[in-house]
């Protein structure tokens, strides 16, 4: 992000051109070298000076579209766009100033979101192509444009998006766009002979319910009371306050300790006991322990440390954190690796005691602080290293309930409020996403929570019927022939449900993963398969898009004879990654027979009266069925046969 930055003002390229004294303001994503959908109505909103009557032309305007704006200066013009073409200038007038747009196209705009997979740069810091230097040599393309959303949260919906440096044109100053962006955008590009506009909102390690309205969480299992919370009027520390308290109630904390309690005081009592510092309490006071615990420690400074700033330098907590000086918040962080700096107002910092009080929160593996803690006060270190006062606030074990704070990219809504809501006033051909990891474990409530958030997307950006595009999980984690309750398959076999939405498609990446790094980087294919799909499915260019499914299975008692409505080959000639299980729940690695290019008959030694089967159903799945247009077979499973 920051390399894309510098060349680009380097590049001498400006956002947008104001003319006089510009009252006009329009939010971010409407800058100079634009791409707007072809033969739909743009909203653009904005600002100018209270009562002003905002006119707009365009090129391809006949005649100017104006609007008045309300008191507080808002207005909000449509405009219809024609088909593909450009470059075409808009400019907008509130009778002080011009604001104008510069070397703006017509032609197909798509947005790419989710988590890191998505984001995945074509060359950066933390990912790059396997022919990044490549790649990036040939990307000077002026007819395909990219506009990066900065990651950012908010907890109620924004309407403008924290963009940097607004639409630019491919070239190679933008190497830390995301690949299968990109890659996807080039191709249809290449495919249709129009302007393309590729849209970047993506944030690694982020969880489906982020990028959820929260409309739309209203029935999804487990985020009720989210939705109830993000509804009302406290959005700050008092929602992290109700929200914790809720946590503790409902997962039953220790009663013993109640909450709220005086942070600014060090607690006493049987509910308090001892934690060593660093370390994970999953080693020693707590194993095997998720959940919420209040971790105190006593700070004493000398008389020449009262009235200095302080900077209180905790270890990585393990996930997260809100941390409070004397009482008062002084930060929070949700990333369970990186060490917290956090800075304390003179005002806050006395000579004797002073109390530290940190709120860890451990939805999964190790929890607490667990590396070196230590305090500055002009110049001077203090260890926070040794005993701390600990006490349980929530047991999730109890509930299954999680806890996310509000300042984490992981609450529930604050990256469709930050980042996509912003963006429903510019018309899309359609989305693609990757995205899931994040949730393996929670497959049950992803399936409910991905179609409601496709759903409210659709519904926010009015089109119902607007196309999206998704990935199925790359394998990953060691290889394990059989494995059928693998929660990575399960998580996959939910993406695969949003199949029953209409106008959605799947292609899967299974195929394509390393067992030893979540993030592959054979990025070209996925946006191969993703493009053949639109291509086929959107712009009617007859395309093998679809792998072979599996249409009939017969059970003679002994076996299990598969037929599937399209030819499949073995690579390697032996059908492989199939398993077979029985009504006791006994599963074994399946014997598979290729009677014909469309039928398979599948049998075990182990397995006697088989009644199911899985395909493909691993973490890190060994299937090798591929159909034409080298697109290979989708994990399955039939039960109960």
């Amino acid at each position: 992000m920051i390399d894309f930055k510098l060349r680009y003002l380097l590049l001498g390229v400006a956002s947008c051109s104001i003319g006089g004294n510009a009252e006009v303001v329009l939010p971010g994503i409407y800058t100079d070298n634009m791409v707007l959908q072809r033969n739909s109505t743009v909203t653009v909103p904005g600002t100018a000076a209270p009562g002003a009557q905002v006119t707009m032309r365009a090129d391809w305007l006949a005649a100017p579209v104006s609007g008045k704006a309300d008191r507080n200066g808002r207005f909000s013009l449509k405009l219809e766009t024609p088909d593909y073409g450009g470059p075409y200038s808009i400019v907008l007038n509130d009778g002080s100033g011009e604001k104008t747009l510069q070397n703006v196209l017509i032609g197909e705009v798509w947005l790419c979101s989710g988590q890191s997979n998505m984001e995945f740069p074509i060359r950066g810091s933390w990912g790059r192509l396997p022919d990044a230097d490549e790649v990036v040599a040939t990307m000077q393309r002026p007819a395909l444009r990219l506009l990066q959303v900065k990651n950012t949260t908010s907890l109620s919906p924004l309407d403008d998006a924290s963009v940097e440096y607004g639409w630019v044109e491919s070239s190679p100053a933008a190497e830390s766009f995301s690949a299968i962006g990109y890659l996807y955008g080039r191709m249809l590009q290449d495919s249709l002979n129009v302007p393309v506009g590729m849209i970047d909102a993506t944030w690694g390690g982020t969880t489906v319910e982020a990028w959820t309205p929260r409309e739309a969480l209203k029935n999804v299992p487990g985020f009720g009371y989210y939705y109830e919370l993000l509804g009302g009027k406290d959005r700050d520390t008092a929602l992290s306050e109700t929200v914790i308290k809720q946590t503790y109630d409902g997962g039953k904390g220790n009663e013993m300790i109640g909450y709220p309690f005086d942070k600014g005081k060090m607690q006493r009592g049987k509910a308090w006991g001892k934690m060593p510092v660093p370390s994970l309490w999953e080693e020693n006071v707590l194993p095997g322990f998720d959940g919420m615990v209040a971790m105190q420690f006593e700070l004493d400074l000398p008389k020449e440390a009262a009235g200095k700033d302080l900077l209180l330098c905790l270890g990585a907590v393990d996930d997260m954190d809100r941390t409070y000086f004397n009482g008062v918040p002084v930060g929070s962080c949700h990333v369970h690796d990186l060490a917290r700096e956090y800075k304390v107002d003179g005002s806050l910092v006395k000579a004797g005691p002073n109390v530290i009080t940190v709120e860890v929160v451990d939805n999964g593996g190790g929890g607490g602080i667990w590396k070196s803690s230590y305090a500055t006060v002009d110049g001077m270190r203090y260890s926070l290293d040794g005993e701390w006062n600990y006490a349980v606030l929530a047991d999730f074990s109890k509930t299954g309930m999680s806890y996310v704070l509000p300042e984490s990219n992981n609450h529930p809504a604050v990256l469709y409020n930050a980042m996509i809501n912003p963006l429903t006033t510019m018309p899309l051909a359609g989305v693609i996403w990757y995205q899931g990891c994040q949730n393996v474990g929670r497959a049950e409530q992803y399936e409910i929570c991905f179609k409601k958030m496709i759903e409210g997307w659709r519904k926010a950006f009015d089109a119902p019927e607007m196309p999206f595009y998704f990935v199925q999980l790359a394998g990953f984690l060691q290889p394990v022939v059989v494995q059928p309750e693998s929660e990575w398959a399960r998580l996959r076999d939910a993406q695969a449900k949003a199949l029953e939405l209409p106008n959605t498609g799947m292609v899967t990446a299974v195929d394509l993963g390393n067992p030893v790094d979540i993030h592959p980087t054979n990025k070209a294919e996925v946006a191969r398969r993703l493009g053949i799909l639109a291509l086929d499915r959107s712009y009617g260019r007859k395309q093998v898009c679809d792998a072979p499914v599996c249409t009939n299975v017969d059970n003679d008692g002994k076996g299990i004879t598969l037929t599937f409505d399209a030819p499949v080959k073995a690579v390697g000639g032996v059908a492989t990654g199939f398993i077979i299980g029985d009504e006791k729940g006994r599963w074994a690695s399946a014997n598979a027979l290729m009677i014909d290019d469309r039928t398979i008959r599948l049998s075990s030694q182990l397995i006697d009266k088989p009644v199911a089967v899985r395909y493909s159903w691993a973490d890190y799945p060994g299937g090798n069925l591929y159909g034409a247009n080298s697109l290979p077979v989708a994990p399955f499973a039939t039960d109960g046969i």
